[in-house]
């Protein structure tokens, strides 16, 4: 998941031009499918089993540098990759963002554009004396809203949606249930027939985090085999740091004896087994949070050289969100 492609004063966001292009010199010399997100989605609603190496590619926020640098290198190898856009950012012409021309043209050389909300807002707040039902009113308004520009502006509106900022919680998710869509995170991982619809996981790439080996340790991942976690919710309670609980299936090729976990900008986090004969452990981080949006990363290795199992889990502070 992109969202500045040479643009250095977004370090934080930003990908060199010769990282992206290690990138996707990787993918194309080592014979990795580029699939659409849609044709993803479809294979995940098949319940059938992805081939070995198959990527997507994602952009959020349909930045100029999107149009100006990264739709070139993959119109010319005529990948299919997908943008999620915030309508009013176009529709009010922003100078940092693409026009609905320029998405027109990309359209006829493999560009997808799906929602990204209407005013890309902090969508599981509340406002000041707002309640939940007015809540439900709002955001629901601003995501049909988004849904609607898009159909009328490029004749087409996929049934996928971006969290904005990779924020989502229960009441959200609930929306985008009821409208049909899949939903993508922020959250590392491999999407696969574990992951919850509504909050699909991709790998950020920003410059921090692009170099050739990192992306190569990504793309070759593979889903961790979580059935069960607890709690259901990425929103924080009154429990700083929070506690997860998991429950892994033993596939007979990850080495739980080496099954590691992070937590954001603190290293490694306290992993307890439970019970590991049904797999089940919890996992911890060893000071608070200080900061909004935080994950704890959980990897654990293949039997099969240089591949590592992978989850994420998000969690949000806020005190105003609605739960």
């Amino acid at each position: 998941m992109y969202h500045h492609f040479g643009e250095a004063r977004y370090p934080s966001t930003n990908v060199t031009l010769q990282q992206f292009d290690s990138h996707l010199d990787y993918l194309e010399k080592n014979n990795f499918q580029v699939w659409s997100l849609e044709k993803i989605i479809k294979q995940l609603n098949s319940q059938q089993p992805f081939p070995k190496k198959v990527v997507a590619i994602t952009i959020d926020d349909a930045y100029r540098s999107v149009y100006s640098n990264a739709y070139p290198r993959l119109k010319q190898r005529r990948w299919p990759f997908t943008v999620f856009v915030s309508s009013d950012t176009v529709d009010k012409k922003m100078p940092a963002f693409m026009s609905w021309d320029q998405m027109r043209e990309m359209q006829q050389h493999g560009a997808t554009f799906a929602n990204h909300s209407s005013y890309h807002d902090f969508l599981i707040e509340q406002k000041d004396n707002e309640t939940a039902s007015a809540w439900r009113q709002r955001v629901r308004r601003d995501l049909q809203h988004a849904q609607q520009r898009l159909q009328r502006e490029l004749g087409t509106a996929p049934a996928l949606f971006a969290y904005p900022y990779g924020e989502y919680n229960l009441p959200l998710q609930q929306i985008v249930k009821e409208l049909g869509w899949a939903a993508f995170g922020q959250q590392s991982g491999v999407v696969s027939r574990y992951s919850d619809r509504l909050a699909l996981p991709r790998y950020p790439m920003a410059e921090q985090f692009a170099a050739l080996a990192q992306f190569r340790t990504k793309v070759m991942s593979l889903p961790m085999p979580i059935i069960a976690s607890t709690p259901s919710t990425p929103l924080l309670g009154k429990k700083n740091p929070p506690m997860l609980q998991l429950t892994i299936a033993d596939n007979g090729d990850i080495r739980l004896d080496q099954l590691n976990c992070f937590a954001s900008n603190q290293g490694q986090a306290s992993v307890r087994w439970l019970d590991k004969a049904s797999g089940r452990f919890t996992v911890e981080a060893r000071r608070p949070f200080s900061s909004r949006r935080n994950r704890y990363n959980c990897t654990a290795p293949s039997k099969e050289t240089g591949r590592y199992y992978w989850y994420s889990q998000l969690w949000i502070q806020s005190e105003t969100a609605n739960n």
